[in-house]
């Protein structure tokens, strides 16, 4: 039996998966605002999965931002309150057992190389366009962390082969400007279809105003599909990757699978492109699995 705690911006979920990978508990609960009550919540909902089964079991757990292997400290979360927290230290007290921790979008990328959508294939991209922007690596089976584990976090690359009027670039929360995740994330999606129209709507109700035809929608969700195959391009010139699997919010957008394809092949070194681009198979459930096979 193993446990996965996938803590995201949002929503905390807990699951436990048996050898086989199926699910035997699932448990969520809103993000709480603070850091005692996210540590407390994290806690009790492990406490409840393994009250309901009567085991106690490896625990898992995702994390926005990643581990520094110096400090053992959150950072470059856009859950602000975890970084440069003992959080790792703190939850393994809180739960009396040491537990193993990743970068969430490392838990999507090997749930789904494991027996997802990326299953068989020697490297999986798992990349993660939802209110930030992330991304795993895995290898051979293999989660790719690198030597300061920030292997994958291509959120926080500059924006390759910009237009002009991309040079004026947002300012990032991480201190830099013009990272990715100010391009290619649902919260940018809302911020240039707000700079266009003067209307605040979420990714998913611009994708919604794209499909019924408003002109605007449009524009922007071509525009942040270029922005993303450009992106995936360079990722494509260093890794050549078998198949790019896509989660997050803006992973429900049909365009993005019938025309990333065609960016990245104009953008490559390579005179075409055999890859995929996929959606997950385990859709919002990768990330909690990911972390259960810790």
């Amino acid at each position: 039996m193993r446990i996965g705690v996938d803590f995201g911006g949002t929503k905390i979920e807990v699951a436990a998966l048996d050898n086989a990978g199926n699910f035997c508990a699932r448990v969520r609960a809103a993000t709480p605002d603070n850091y005692d009550q996210a540590i407390t919540t994290v806690r009790d909902l492990v406490k409840d999965v393994e009250k309901q089964l009567k085991v106690t079991a490896s625990v898992g757990v995702g994390t926005p931002g990643s581990i520094c292997p110096r400090t053992g400290r959150i950072r470059n979360s856009n859950k602000l309150y975890l970084n440069n927290s003992d959080f790792t230290q703190d939850l393994e007290y809180a739960l009396g057992r040491s537990i193993k921790f990743a970068n969430d979008a490392n838990c999507f990328a090997l749930s789904e190389a494991f027996d997802g959508a990326g299953a068989g294939k020697n490297i999986v991209c798992g990349l993660i366009l939802g209110t930030g922007c992330g991304g795993g690596v895995v290898i051979n089976s293999r989660l790719l962390e690198g030597n300061q584990g920030i292997a994958g976090e291509w959120g926080h690359n500059p924006l390759p082969w910009q237009n002009l009027d991309e040079i004026n670039a947002p300012q990032c929360y991480c201190g830099q400007e013009g990272c990715l995740e100010q391009w290619i994330s649902g919260t940018a999606l809302t911020r240039c279809f707000k700079a266009r129209t003067g209307r605040t709507e979420s990714g998913a109700s611009i994708a919604t105003l794209a499909q019924h035809g408003n002109t605007a929608a449009i524009y922007e969700i071509s525009a942040l599909i270029n922005r993303t195959g450009r992106a995936i391009a360079s990722i494509c010139n260093i890794l050549d990757p078998d198949v790019i699997v896509i989660g997050g919010g803006l992973s429900n957008i049909p365009m993005l699978y019938r025309e990333l394809p065609k960016v990245i092949e104009q953008y490559i070194f390579a005179e075409s492109w055999s890859g995929k681009v996929v959606p997950p198979h385990w859709g919002d459930s990768s990330g909690v699995r990911g972390a259960a096979r810790l």
